[in-house]
């Protein structure tokens, strides 16, 4: 959320930074919602003197004796109160209007972010790793004979509909597998602090980190209120939600594997075949809270953290910084990783690691208090993947398919799958 002073002292300034976001005139609605509800909240205190001074009137002709004069005051009293309150009741709606305009706008995107208008404007950081290359045409994951079995898109259809896979076997391990390697490097390599949190939350944590209000339909929402996590994201970051911390309490980097779930409901058409956009999936979620003079090194780091995990497994990547077309509602500036997939011969996104700068911690009035004894300051917010766990299986089993449908599988997943090193073109750990 935004900074209404902010806004109020340098309009030119925010309407220039959310022209890059494609909003123009951004500020000319709220400075006039906000004038608004400046003159509402002055008109309200003024009622309210005029009603104090009334009240001690009123006493006065009381002790004097006056009752004509007690009674026109006493009545006057009675009306300012009526009146102070629709006057308080009104500068309240103004109050709340002006705070969901806000929260409907998206963070100021960091001034190096490159300008474009979607992802083919996108710009590459790094390149790692060379793409795998076959001496066969490669297939798509689902198309491999090892998978046939256990990857059940048929069953999962009739469960829950489109979107949606059973997986058994030696394909459901493996999947487990990725989850626990990811889980292991960021907690004793990378320092992460792993958490358990629920799927379920209130719109409040929805609102903290900026699902709510705009995206709503692309969640699910239970009949009683809660909503499903799109990501940890909404779990980890809100943790700080309403709290002032010691700025010593500072640096916080959680990870945690959850279930995720999205309605996809912008995506209608979009990657239909497989399993690379599901209803449901798992995600491996890093969250960094930190002191704002460290959210840049920060942001550095978990991409580090992301594309470790992928020199680890030997997949090669890409590392792109997204341009202000393609960039997240509440990222200043995002960092995707792609990882190569033969079976549609292209790099896709497996991760996006993003700083939020203030933007979540100000939805959240989430604090920190400095050292020094200076007034409370909002926290800095970071996310990232680490990394969505479906995708990487789908790329870990592309780039080790072999001729006669078999997989050979990264040396570092051999000692969480028993020892085995491969699926069979028969579907069984070997």
């Amino acid at each position: 959320m935004h900074d209404i002073r902010m806004i109020r002292d340098t309009p030119e300034a925010f309407d220039a930074a959310m022209a890059k976001r494609g909003i123009s005139e951004a500020s000319a609605p709220l400075l006039a919602l906000d004038e608004e509800r400046r003159a509402a909240i002055h008109a309200a205190e003024t009622a309210q003197a005029e009603q104090k001074r009334a009240s001690k009137d009123v006493g006065q002709a009381k002790a004097k004796g006056d009752e004509a004069e007690f009674e026109r005051l006493r009545a006057l009293v009675s009306e300012k109160k009526d009146e102070v309150a629709a006057m308080q009741a009104r500068a309240k709606d103004l109050d709340a209007a002006l705070a969901e305009k806000l929260m409907e706008l998206p963070n100021l995107v960091a001034d190096d972010v490159p300008e474009g208008a979607d992802e083919a404007d996108n710009v590459e950081i790094r390149l790692w790793g060379e793409p795998k290359t076959f001496d066969f045409e490669p297939k798509e994951h689902y198309e491999l004979a090892a998978v046939q079995d256990g990857l059940d898109f048929e069953t999962a259809a009739k469960l829950s509909g489109s979107r949606f896979v059973v997986m058994s076997g030696a394909v459901a391990r493996l999947h487990r597998a990725l989850a626990q390697f990811m889980l292991d490097t960021h907690v004793e390599e990378n320092g992460l602090t792993e958490t358990w949190t629920p799927v379920l939350v209130r719109d409040e944590m929805m609102y903290g980190t900026g699902q709510l209000p705009k995206f709503g339909e692309d969640s699910y929402r239970t009949t009683n209120g809660w909503w499903l996590v799109p990501t940890a994201e909404v779990t980890l970051t809100n943790i700080v939600n309403g709290l002032t911390v010691d700025e010593g309490y500072l640096p916080r980097r959680y990870v945690a594997h959850t279930q995720c779930f999205r309605s996809e409901a912008g995506s209608a058409g979009r990657d239909t075949a497989g399993m690379l956009r599901q209803h449901q999936f798992e995600k491996v979620e890093m969250v960094s809270v930190t002191h704002p003079d460290e959210s840049e090194a920060e942001h550095a780091r978990m991409t580090r953290c992301a594309e470790g995990i992928l020199e680890k497994l030997e997949l090669a990547y890409r590392t792109v910084s997204l341009c202000t077309g393609d960039i997240g509602f509440g990222a200043r500036r995002t960092h995707d990783i792609e990882v190569w997939l033969p079976g549609q011969n292209t790099y896709r996104e497996i991760s996006s690691v993003s700083t939020c700068g203030e933007f979540q911690a100000r939805r959240m009035n989430a604090r920190f208090k400095p050292r020094d004894g200076g007034k409370p300051e909002f926290l800095h917010t970071l996310n990232g993947s680490g990394l969505a766990v479906g995708r990487a299986l789908i790329a870990v089993l592309e780039n080790g398919q072999e001729a006669d449908g078999s997989v050979t599988l990264p040396p570092v997943l051999h000692p969480y799958l028993g020892g085995k090193s491969r699926i069979s073109a028969e579907g069984v750990l070997a």
